[in-house]
């Protein structure tokens, strides 16, 4: 529901309100604002200002996310993927609230993961998130590792749920992750949350990147590994975005490529019986993250797995 500023009566509408508010450059003028549905960690919203010669996107952090989102390291990714030319403008950011305001772009839409069976889409979206991964490394080093501790411990914390096979992911996890580290990671500055609705597309299919809530200093195999379990890619298009994107396909790149996938299945997975615990969004984080847990098994049970390890 569209809104002027001062008609709010919802806790969330407070919220936006008082966003606003705290933009010196808008004080005084007519403001209206809207949300922006799709997200599943914070409430969105459009804003648009008297005056201003476009609308802005204003993202205030959802409860609880401050356990897993760095908004500092999320504002510094946004504004190096500008820089790079695959991300919006960045206006404003608050670090003390971790409110951050960019242009809300016009003419673009959301892609959907029927948008990547067109090649050029994908090529393009590669090329975007390679763009991105090319960049300086952020000041945040976190590695998918980190990431799948960190959740392991907050759900021990807050009484999230975990599947009765627990034991026989965790030791999947650790076998890999030995494998990986030992062979040494591919730190690049990594989005870490490549779903289809993170992609933007230009009439003509170029990509803009979008919402880098997630990202840190990772591996870029895993960034490689989150897109293509989103994607539902085929193991021939995986082989072609492996080419391009490295120069050559070998066994190692397919590896730990392969092993990522089912360590960003199970980071997602555990996040999501995180947010099961704290977060107020309607979305069914339950469902998601047991089919995220059944995504990590199915790799995980993978007759290569053993050759994989060995490959890295």
């Amino acid at each position: 529901m569209r809104r002027r500023l001062g008609e709010g009566t919802s806790s969330e509408e407070g919220a936006i309100e008082r966003a606003i508010l705290a933009v010196s450059d808008w004080r005084g003028r007519e403001a209206c604002y809207e949300p922006v549905p799709g997200g599943i960690s914070n409430p969105n919203w459009r804003v648009e200002v008297a005056g201003a010669p476009h609308r802005f996107f204003v993202k205030i952090p959802g409860e609880g996310t401050e356990m897993f989102i760095d908004r500092k390291t999320a504002n510094e990714a946004g504004r190096k993927a500008h820089a790079s030319g695959v991300g919006a403008r960045i206006f404003h950011f608050f670090p003390d609230t971790g409110v951050e305001i960019s242009e809300f772009v016009e003419g673009l839409r959301t892609s959907t993961n029927a948008d990547f069976l067109d090649p050029v889409v994908r090529l393009n979206a590669l090329r975007a998130l390679k763009a991105f991964n090319d960049c300086p490394r952020l000041s945040q080093q976190k590695t998918t590792f980190d990431m799948i501790d960190e959740h392991f411990q907050q759900a021990l914390v807050l009484g999230g749920q975990f599947p009765s096979d627990f034991g026989w992911l965790n030791a999947r996890y650790r076998e890999a992750r030995q494998a990986l580290e030992a062979s040494g990671l591919d730190l690049a500055p990594c989005m870490n949350d490549t779903l289809a609705g993170n992609f933007l597309l230009h009439a003509d299919r170029r990509v803009m990147l979008v919402d880098f809530e997630y990202a840190s200093t990772n591996d870029r195999a895993a960034e490689l590994a989150l897109w293509f379990v989103e994607m539902c890619f085929s193991p021939e298009i995986e082989a072609e975005l492996i080419e391009e994107y490295y120069g050559r396909v070998d066994e190692v790149v397919l590896a730990r490529v392969s092993l990522f996938k089912a360590l960003v299945d199970l980071k997602w997975s555990t996040w999501a019986m995180v947010q099961n615990r704290c977060s107020r969004l309607d979305f069914d984080f339950f469902k998601y993250g047991f089919w995220k847990h059944m995504r990590a098994r199915f790799m995980m049970s993978d007759p290569r797995w053993s050759m994989w390890l060995k490959a890295v």
